[in-house]
């Protein structure tokens, strides 16, 4: 669907028409039945020696990649009366997440596994929730700190599983590593205009947020190579740093 949707919006058959119905709280978004969400600390730790150790940890990254899709979507429908430039940036996303799901779909159906066939955790939705009244908040916390965790621990997987002779997850990872770098950078973008537009200062804007709302989801050490490249700045990462010790 997210495909057939993002084609139909790329040929302007699609239009973010006006509503003056308020977007509802979405708590569960759709999903299939399986897998079951548990608390993050009661997944187990599994290492990349066996398997099932890699199968765990293409289905946790697949679990993210379809969350995204999620996110995406929802700040579409979410997040009314945005220039044009935000819906084009959020229906690629959508569509690069949808795509990266699939890849590790078919990477965990040839390591003899499905998608649901380990437990996962709920983290990313349930900041989309904490921040359903507020592009602002949405664009902060979400692509620039839960996403971009991703760029900061990604390399390292990729390093570990060549090193155990997986190099065919390890080039999904790549392509996924390239690509978020630009969904992270598109949050950066939003998340400065709704400052802009807000009188806002983005600097401690982000600050109190993350020292307020996702202080727990920082951990170092941070790519930041990356997250220059996604968007932040310097300052923001020298920040971060102090946020994190």
């Amino acid at each position: 669907m997210t495909h057939q949707f993002a084609a139909e919006y790329r040929a302007g058959n699609l239009s973010h028409g006006e509503s003056c119905d308020l977007p509802h709280l979405i708590a569960n978004p759709g999903r299939p039945h399986r897998p079951l969400l548990v608390e993050s600390r009661s997944l187990p730790k599994r290492g990349l020696g066996s398997i099932e150790g890699r199968a765990a940890l293409v289905h946790a990254i697949a679990h993210i990649e379809f969350n995204a899709i999620n996110l995406a979507w929802d700040a579409i429908y979410r997040f009314r009366d945005m220039p044009a430039g935000f819906y084009d940036d959020w229906v690629s996303v959508a569509e690069d997440e949808a795509r990266h799901f699939c890849m590790l779909e078919a990477r965990l159906a040839e390591l003899g596994f499905s998608y649901g066939d380990f437990d996962a955790h709920n983290g990313l939705w349930e900041m989309a929730v904490l921040t359903a009244d507020s592009c602002l908040r949405r664009m902060a916390l979400v692509p620039r700190v839960l996403e971009a965790r991703g760029l900061d621990v990604t390399p390292g997987m990729i390093s570990r599983l060549r090193s155990v002779g997986d190099s065919k997850t390890a080039d999904i990872l790549e392509i996924i590593l390239r690509e978020e770098v630009d969904h992270v950078a598109a949050g950066s973008r939003w998340f400065a205009w709704c400052c802009e537009r807000d009188g806002a200062d983005s600097r401690a804007m982000f600050s109190d947020l993350v020292d307020s709302l996702a202080r727990g989801s920082l951990k170092g050490p941070f790519n930041v190579e990356a997250r220059l490249r996604a968007g932040f700045t310097q300052a923001e990462l020298a920040q971060l740093q102090i946020l994190a010790a």
